[in-house]
């Protein structure tokens, strides 16, 4: 296509003829700047909502230079010819993004901008990091973009409504959309602190856990990880394992916790007692169920299974309490129903029934 459909002066048609000329340069600094912050993020374990790219189109550039053509000397003033994306889940990761760009290239800090820093106290709006870059060996820079998911929204939110359309916005409008920006920013920061707060009641529960005083602990999904690390119910596992001289296959025990709290156990104590004081049942009705199989691998939920069932049935729940275990671990489904009708037929003969 000739630079002549465009209105360009002789100087902006020379600069157009040299982006032509490195096309395929700025399309591998695309591709390898998104491998780059990819492989970097990763060994930082940061994890992004997206990275993305995209090299300057002919035609954008063209209006470009249309514009403001004499603005540049060169190509090489020309900032944004690559731009790079980073859109963060929350607004402390910015940062974070922003020091492993820092470590992969060379960057222009005199063009570089940080927007988040450029609002009064009293305005909202556009908020997102630019970072200028220089790749090693290249003459042309490119602009890494960081923000986080709702600054992205309000950047294309504000792009369609404002500056895209090329109409002054309304002041009442206007005013509308900073509400807006604000309403976003605190989220921002709401989800962030939320997060931090997170992270630090997984802390102390792991703490709590670890030095043994479970009564202390709530059940819930992040404590009783934190418990299946300490292999509580290893030993019964062991002991039924024993029966047959089995190995014992681990799986997930997750799946327990919800059959923990329908049974109306709410601290980590609660299903410590349990173990304590129904393991003997339990292992009495392992017992009768591979007592007499050649069974050599066990699943390490056989203890937890077993401890459930006799406590269910020492409890007086029968046979509906059974089947609404089998339905929260595997799911509704009318076998259940017989396998609960079996289980109870097993264990009235055994002597944890009888005592």
């Amino acid at each position: 296509m000739s630079t002549s459909q465009y209105h360009l002066d002789l100087h902006s048609q020379a600069i157009l003829d040299e982006y032509r000329s490195n096309l395929t340069l700025f399309q591998k600094t695309s591709a390898d700047a998104i491998a780059d912050i990819k492989e970097k993020l990763a060994k930082a374990d940061i994890s992004v909502v997206a990275v993305e790219s995209r090299v300057k189109t002919e035609k954008s550039l063209a209006g470009k230079l249309e514009l403001k053509g004499s603005k540049y000397a060169s190509l090489k003033d020309i900032t944004d010819i690559v731009g790079v994306r980073v859109i963060t889940y929350y607004i402390d990761d910015v940062d974070k993004v922003a020091s492993a760009v820092e470590r992969l290239w060379e960057i222009d800090w005199d063009n570089s901008v940080d927007k988040r820093k450029l609002h009064q106290i009293d305005s909202f709006g556009y908020m997102s990091l630019h970072y200028i870059c220089r790749p090693a060996g290249s003459p042309y820079r490119f602009e890494v973009q960081i923000r986080t998911l709702l600054q992205h929204a309000w950047a294309n939110l504000y792009h369609d409504t404002g500056y895209k359309s090329g109409v002054e916005i309304p002041r009442e409008y206007l005013r509308n959309m900073n509400r807006l920006a604000g309403m976003l920013e605190l989220a921002d920061e709401q989800f962030s602190r939320i997060r931090t707060e997170l992270t630090d009641y997984r802390r102390r529960v792991h703490a709590l856990v670890a030095s043994g005083n479970l009564d202390e602990v709530p059940l819930d999904g992040d404590s009783f990880r934190s418990f299946l690390e300490l292999d509580p119910f290893g030993p019964l596992n062991r002991k039924i394992a024993a029966v047959n001289q089995a190995e014992i296959e681990d799986v997930s025990l997750l799946g327990y916790l919800a059959v923990f709290k329908s049974l109306g156990f709410n601290t980590l104590g609660e299903v410590s007692k349990m173990i304590r004081e129904y393991s003997e049942a339990a292992f009495q009705m392992a017992c009768y169920q591979i007592g007499l199989t050649d069974l050599d691998i066990l699943s390490s939920s056989i203890a937890p299974q077993n401890l459930c069932i006799v406590y269910i049935l020492m409890n007086g729940r029968g046979r509906a309490g059974l089947r609404s275990m089998m339905d929260t671990l595997n799911g509704p489904s009318e076998s259940n129903e017989m396998i609960a009708g079996m289980l109870e037929e097993q264990a009235m003969d055994l002597p944890f029934m009888n005592t």
